[in-house]
């Protein structure tokens, strides 16, 4: 039997660019396999399918890291704000919709008008939390894949406060 052996990518392949910035870390990771530049070369090469699963499994790698630290995602659309605090336990969602139908929260008019408004009865608030399935990183990675983005938090804990 070969030693050749295939994983199933936990997220998702990091994009051209991403492997770019991120180029130091890999050639330290591939460092770590024993693979060098030259091997590297001819891997690319003669061997496809092997450069496939090593760029796999320094992409999962990395999101891991990531998933593991995030802290706050937002997902904006048009007339709603998702906002969501990853704590150790659980998943905390802060939600706020916008009932006036010319406002879009992804603009800075929109966006504007919200902070003004934000008390007004335009705007609904929902606040709510759930605790994670068995990996706790499989379900943030969910949120950021239904377009939800990393953040500081600076959005969440003003509603916070304000909340409480």
């Amino acid at each position: 039997m070969s030693g050749l052996y295939f994983c199933v990518m936990k997220y998702k392949r990091l994009t051209k660019e991403q492997f770019e910035e991120l180029h130091q870390e890999f050639i330290n990771f591939l460092a770590t396999q024993s693979i060098t530049a030259d091997e590297w070369e001819m891997l690319k090469k003669e061997k496809p399918e092997v450069v496939e699963q090593e760029l796999d499994v320094f992409s999962d790698l990395i999101w891991e890291g990531v998933l593991s630290n995030v802290r706050y995602l937002e997902n904006i659309s048009e007339r709603h704000m998702h906002l969501f605090e990853l704590t150790d336990k659980e998943m905390k969602l802060l939600s706020i919709k916008v009932m006036n139908p010319e406002i879009d929260l992804r603009t800075e008019e929109g966006f504007a008008w919200f902070k003004r408004n934000f008390q007004s009865d335009f705007v609904e608030y929902l606040t709510a939390s759930k605790a994670y399935g068995i990996d706790k990183n499989k379900d943030k990675f969910a949120l950021i894949e239904q377009g939800a983005v990393i953040t500081k938090g600076e959005l969440y804990q003003w509603f916070d406060e304000i909340m409480n």
